[in-house]
């Protein structure tokens, strides 16, 4: 969904560097699912995608939910294990929760 290209730059990669590239593509399709997931709709890069116009609760791809899904890739991408040993780290607070929780579909 997003563009190795921009997932490269995100995670400070050199654009002819290629041997991270699967783990890439496989991190942007779990940042989608998230997305998916969190929001409880079904994620669009474009209108013209199949079943965007019949999807009543379609979320179209927009920096908001393109910034969530870096900043995820760039963490899985950086942390590779569920723990880190040795290292000092800081959380920036809610940001893929508050870039995100506006997108949510909230049930009644």
């Amino acid at each position: 969904m997003l563009d190795l290209e921009t997932i490269k730059q995100h995670v400070r990669l050199e654009p002819d560097f290629d041997d991270d590239n699967f783990l890439l593509d496989t991190y942007s399709g779990a940042a989608k699912r998230h997305v998916e997931h969190y929001t409880d709709r079904k994620l669009y890069a474009t209108t013209s995608e199949q079943g965007y116009l019949e999807d009543e609760t379609a979320l179209l791809l927009d920096d908001e939910i393109t910034v969530a899904m870096l900043l995820l890739i760039g963490h899985w991408y950086e942390n590779r294990e569920a723990v880190v040993i040795g290292t000092i780290t800081a959380q920036v607070p809610m940001a893929v929760e508050m870039l995100l929780w506006p997108h949510r579909r909230l049930g009644v």
